[in-house]
């Protein structure tokens, strides 16, 4: 009987050894949501990512603090992958919809250099269906602080699987991290 305890205990490790080829530190599934990109396109976020990684955000334009640094994180990171000839979407959701028109967003993006190719910037839904997909698919809070046009948001940048599940969140104001997250995609698209 002890033996197969011992066996049965060994078989649990090994399988669990055999999982993830990175450290997941989430699992969410993400909600089906409907938006428009910086070209004004309708895009829908879990459907048209279906069979692909993905990463994402959550900034606004008018953002006085960590949007910018989020952002010069993200073009970097979209450099990053570039130099590893690796082309997976990248997706910046507004937290502000009802400010951030898909022209506003361009303007904002433009001194980025995004490759729009891969990299999008998504408006066109209301403020409260972002921030249900914010905390209900990417454990993200976000609020409008009162008294003024700033939200209170996370700063995370989330890697999302092929079935549309997150599985890992990263500081998405730290530039160290943008290669965290290359070696990550490249450990399970290789």
């Amino acid at each position: 009987m002890k033996t197969k305890v011992i066996g049965a205990l060994f078989m649990i490790m090994l399988m669990t050894a055999c999982g993830s080829p990175i450290e997941e530190n989430m699992s969410r599934e993400i909600q089906a949501f409907s938006a428009v990109n910086q070209e004004g396109k309708t895009v829908e976020l879990r459907e048209d990512l279906e069979g692909e990684y993905w990463i994402a955000d959550f900034i606004f334009t008018n953002c006085e603090t960590v949007c910018p640094p989020m952002t010069g994180n993200m073009a970097r990171l979209q450099q990053l992958l570039k130099e590893e000839k690796i082309d997976i979407p990248l997706r910046s959701i507004s937290v502000d919809p009802e400010h951030d028109s898909p022209a506003k967003l361009k303007e904002f993006a433009n001194p980025y250099n995004p490759d729009y190719t891969q990299w999008s910037f998504l408006t066109g839904y209301t403020f409260e269906e972002v921030k249900e997909l914010s905390i209900k698919s990417f454990q993200s809070p976000l609020k409008r602080l009162e008294d003024t046009d700033q939200f209170a948001h996370g700063t995370s940048f989330f890697l999302v699987t092929p079935e549309g599940e997150v599985v890992k969140r990263y500081s998405g104001t730290k530039a160290g991290e943008m290669k965290k997250i290359v070696n990550d995609v490249i450990r399970l698209t290789k």
